[in-house]
This record gives C-alpha cells, structure tokens and sequence, in this order.
C-alpha cells in the first residue's frame, strides 16, 4: 500500500476532566498490510467527533481496535487515562467503551427485551445484577417498548438499529462507537436518530465517535478526523468543515 504522510492532527479542546478518549501513534496491521497509520485522536466528555472518508481508508478499523476486536502493533490508546490496549474486549466494555457495529448484530431469535438485557452484560455483575431497562432508551427509541416481545430479526432495519444503540447505551458506556448508524436506513428513522444522539449528547457527559457518510449527522458533530489511506490527514471543528472538505471525504 503506497503511504501519504499523516498532517499534524490538531485535537479538539479538552473538557473539564481532560480527555475522555486519546489514541496516540496507532499501528494496525492485517498480516503484514499496513492498516492503521501513526493515528492521534482525542475526545473529550459530552463531546462527538466524527471520522470521515472513502470507503476502505480504515475507519471501521480503528472503531474495531478501540473496542478491541482487533489488536495494535504499537500505540496507545486510553480511556479516562486508563490504558485498553491489552484488555480484551469484554474487559474494554466493562470499562465504558459501547460499541454500535456496522450491520447492527442484534440476536434476531431473541426478543427486542432479551436483546435489550444483553446490554446490561456490559455493566459490572452482569445480568445477574442489573435487570433494570433504563427508561431513557425508550423515551430515546418509543417504538422499542411497543414491540418489547416481538422477535429482533422481525424488525425493520431503523428498528434494529434503534435497538442496537438502546443495548449499547444500557451498558452505561463512558464512549460509544457508532458505525455507520444510518446507512440503509429509511429517512425518518435516520432523523430519530439524530435526534437520539444529540440528546445523549446534551443530557450527558459520554463522548461519541461516529463514523458517517450522511452530511447532516456530520455536521452535528463537534469534531472531525479526516481519514485516507489509513492515517488521519485533516481534522478541526466541524463548524469550519467546508463543503469541498465534505465532498473529497464522504462516499455517496
């Protein structure tokens, strides 16, 4: 794979706690394919960013390796100042990290309240400590409480994504990784959407890192990293993300 050298990443502004997330001189490799290159990246609570850029350039990648699903070959990456890279991803979950993945996963044999339970897996005791659905998810999602004993794999496509954030979020997640959350997605659902994760934002202090090609949830995020072949070459405030910007990094 050819190399272009990463621009110097200029981090978002830390919040009051320092930054919630922070990746630093991240490598990944698939076999010997260089993946990941020399990434930095930083959040700070109650704040999202965004990555953005052609399919291929190793976005999902880096969701992947942050929850731990893949492995690192140097960096470093720490949530609240505690380092995840030799955790496992269970052990990363029980940390604070939710994971929304591209596709959704949900169990489509189990019902919206056992898929919904799964998530409380994520919180210290697991299920057999915390058997409390957070009322938030459903105020967030209203269609997941009407169809609490319908089947998941029943569900449209909006619907399961809306349930596959609703079992992230009852993890009590610190960070959530959204991948793709919109794609093939009915227009309506995407704007619940939206609209479910600007109140998160605002009612709380987790931090986002999204990974989306729709312009509008993009532009709602505090922060973008630009992404091309693997490295991080732009990022800033969203509110200066130009229109060429958009349309150079955005598949459509």
């Amino acid at each position: 794979m050819s190399t272009t050298a990463p621009a110097r990443t200029v981090h978002p502004p830390a919040g009051e706690n320092g930054h919630l997330l922070t990746i630093r001189d991240l490598n990944v490799y698939y076999g010997e394919s260089h993946i990941l290159r020399n990434v930095d990246l930083s959040i700070a609570p109650g704040q999202m960013a965004c990555l953005i850029g052609l399919n291929g350039v190793g976005k999902t990648t880096l969701l992947k390796t942050i929850i731990g699903l893949l492995r690192q070959r140097s960096g470093s990456i720490s949530l609240d100042g505690q380092e995840l890279s030799a955790l496992p991803p269970h052990r990363r979950a029980l940390a604070g990290v939710g994971y929304v993945p591209q596709g959704r996963e949900i169990i489509p044999q189990l019902t919206v309240k056992e898929n919904l339970l799964l998530g409380l897996e994520a919180r210290p005791g697991g299920i057999s400590r915390h058997r409390h659905i957070d009322p938030l998810v459903f105020e967030l999602f209203p269609i997941l409480e009407k169809f609490l004993a319908r089947r998941g794999g029943d569900l449209s496509g909006g619907q399961q994504q809306q349930l596959a954030i609703a079992r992230a979020l009852l993890g009590k997640p610190r960070l959530l990784l959204l991948d793709e959350p919109t794609e093939g997605i009915q227009p309506s659902v995407v704007l619940d959407i939206q609209r479910a994760v600007a109140r998160i934002l605002r009612e709380t202090s987790i931090g986002v890192l999204l990974v989306e090609h729709h312009a509008s949830f993009v532009r709602q995020s505090d922060w973008y990293y630009a992404m091309q072949k693997g490295g991080v070459v732009a990022s800033g405030a969203t509110a200066d993300l130009s229109g060429e910007m958009l349309q150079r990094f955005l598949s459509v």
